[in-house]
């Protein structure tokens, strides 16, 4: 039987409360719960965007690096685009092969670290270098060992959800500068280097028009400085939709323009050229949830608190960035979804939902600027649930979960077959203070 099509949200206003109940009494709250079957669609979604010569679509493992999920999305074809060292070597402990992985980082490697990524190249990673200096510290491997690195290019033009998740505009220092593009295209003849693989990512969450200027941008710079392409990326950041008033990107038109551009650009050079394409968040972020607990209710002068026990060290969003999450407050008994975001509530109950840290800022629903926001909901009881929707990008991967000395949350999985699976346990105290000497 295929149950490929079955997700925890039964629409877009309801998610599986029965399951949601079920698991928290088998895992006890706050936890993670993922949706094995939203992650294959979206990978297979991706797989679909228009390309003319071929695609490799490279999940961006910093938004989630569970090796359960990671080996889900590698079972479904996808390769893998790693931020460190560390995040390839997590890879390859969860069996992905080396092969399937680029690396591009800030990172800049010497020593023992250098050796290790020497003997990761030669076992078929690939890598793309983002300065001049990387370019340096590779220069000889590369010269020696015939291997031709990519370049992660700064093309002074960017966007985000938000100004701190801008990768690609002059605030930003991702990737070798276009200033600087003529040193680097200057000491990789030099040294026989060819870059066969150029890249550039502009953002997390990227307008969707500044997204398609970027493939404009990037193929014009192809055809200008690099005779020798054979892989044009475009970066991750694909605009995913948390919210009811978010719009989402279109990857299918995205990638009939880019499909345009490569086509266009063949017909001018008479060279193929292949597209990779990172998306993170588009993958895996509605595909997770926050499952809270209502531990208490409170009120001021000016608004109402709902006191949930997973706040700022189980997402880190709201106060990072300012983002906003879909929220569902569904009866302690798992029997009724009494409101959502997706859902209209016609209760008069307004309510900022704040954690459990001793931070202002620890709340679920703020303001761009900072201040708690209330919003509008079913009143909860005691020990109802509040579900935070779009949790499954950056929140287990980015958020502070020791602070307060809180535990890590566990992780659960919502497979095809529609069984529960503990795929982290919920850390322990003995274990945050394992390293303390």
């Amino acid at each position: 039987m295929d149950n490929s099509n079955r997700t925890l949200l039964n629409d877009f206003s309801k998610i599986d409360s029965a399951v949601v109940a079920q698991a928290a009494a088998s895992f006890g709250t706050p936890f993670y719960l993922y949706d094995e079957a939203f992650i294959v669609k979206r990978c297979r979604d991706c797989l679909k965007m228009p390309n003319p010569y071929g695609l490799t679509v490279r999940f961006a493992m910093k938004a989630n690096t569970s090796k359960a999920l990671l080996r889900i999305i590698s079972g479904a074809g996808l390769h893998f685009d790693a931020s460190s060292l560390n995040e390839v070597l997590r890879a390859q402990m969860a069996g992905i092969p080396v092969e399937d992985i680029m690396l591009t980082t800030q990172e800049v490697y010497e020593g023992e670290d250098m050796a290790k990524l020497q003997e990761l190249l030669l076992k078929g990673l690939h890598y793309n270098v983002c300065s001049l200096r990387q370019l340096h510290l590779i220069g000889t491997f590369s010269k020696e060992r015939y291997f031709n690195p990519g370049i992660r290019i700064h093309p002074g033009v960017g966007s985000g959800e938000s100004a701190s998740r801008n990768t690609g505009d002059e605030y930003s220092c991702f990737g070798v500068h276009l200033s600087d593009l003529k040193e680097a295209l200057d000491f990789a003849w030099k040294n026989w280097i060819s870059f066969k693989h150029i890249h550039v990512h502009i953002g997390s969450g990227a307008d969707i028009e500044i997204w398609r200027q970027n493939i404009d941008l990037e193929m014009d710079l192809i055809e200008k400085y690099f005779s020798e392409a054979e892989t044009v990326g475009f970066g991750g950041g694909i605009k995913e939709a948390r919210m009811p008033d978010e719009q989402a990107a279109d990857i299918m038109s995205l990638g009939n323009h880019a499909q345009n551009r490569i086509e266009a650009f063949r017909a001018l050079t008479r060279r193929k050229l292949k597209m990779e394409i990172e998306p993170g968040t588009f993958i895996v972020a509605n595909s997770g949830y926050a499952v809270t607990k209502v531990l208490d209710k409170k009120h001021t002068n000016k608004s109402n608190f709902v006191i949930i026990n997973g706040g700022m060290e189980i997402n880190s969003r709201p106060l990072l960035y300012g983002s906003k999450h879909p929220i569902y407050i569904v009866s302690g008994d798992g029997s009724v979804v009494k409101s959502s975001e997706f859902g209209e509530s016609t209760s008069d109950y307004t309510a900022v939902i704040a954690g459990r840290c001793c931070e202002s800022g620890d709340c679920q629903t703020l303001e761009a600027d900072g201040r708690s926001m209330s919003r509008r909901m079913a009143e909860p009881e005691i020990g109802d649930f509040a579900v935070i929707g779009g949790a499954g990008a950056y929140c287990s991967s980015m958020t502070p979960f020791n602070y307060n000395s809180h535990t890590q949350v566990p992780e659960v999985l919502y497979t095809t077959n529609g069984e529960l699976r503990l795929i982290r346990k919920r850390q322990t105290l003995e274990q945050m203070l394992v390293n303390e000497i």
